[in-house]
C-alpha cells in the first residue's frame, strides 16, 4: 500500500473510515490539545470527532515525504454542536514519522492559530 495516497484518501473522507492499519500499535500522538500514546485512543479520539463534530472536513493543501518523515499541510472545518452551530477552521501542518516496518510511529499536529483564537471562533457572528 503506498502511504502516500492512503493518506490522501484518510484526508479526503475525515473522520469516516481510517486507515489505522497504517499506524503503529504504539503510535504517539500529540496535538495543541492532548498528547498520547497507543493506536486504540487514536481511534478513540477520531472515534470522539467523528460522534460530535458536525459536517466535518479536511481539505488536504500538500503532502510530502523525505525519507521517514511526511509533512501534510491541512485545514480542518467543522460546526460544533451548540445551538448556534458555529463553523470552526483550524489551518495547520502534521509531521508524520515512519518507523523501521514504515508504519506511523508519531503524528504531531501544529496549528497555525492558538487555542484562544479557535475558542473565539465560537462565539464569532453568534446568530
Amino acid at each position: 500500500m503506498d502511504i502516500i495516497q492512503a493518506l490522501k484518501a484518510d484526508y479526503l473522507r475525515f473522520p469516516e473510515n481510517q486507515t489505522f492499519s497504517l499506524y503503529a500499535p504504539n503510535v504517539y500522538f500529540k496535538d495543541p490539545m492532548t498528547q498520547f500514546s497507543g493506536i486504540q485512543r487514536y481511534q478513540q479520539m477520531i472515534g470522539f470527532i467523528q460522534r460530535w463534530f458536525l459536517n466535518c472536513e479536511m481539505e488536504l493543501h500538500s503532502i510530502q515525504q523525505t525519507g521517514q518523515q511526511i509533512k501534510t499541510e491541512w485545514t480542518l472545518r467543522w460546526n460544533t454542536p451548540l445551538p448556534w452551530q458555529p463553523r470552526i477552521a483550524i489551518s495547520g501542518w502534521s509531521e508524520l514519522t515512519l518507523n523501521d516496518d514504515s508504519l506511523i510511529a508519531s503524528h504531531i499536529d501544529y496549528w497555525h492559530c492558538s487555542k484562544w483564537d479557535v475558542i473565539q471562533q465560537h462565539f464569532q457572528n453568534q446568530a
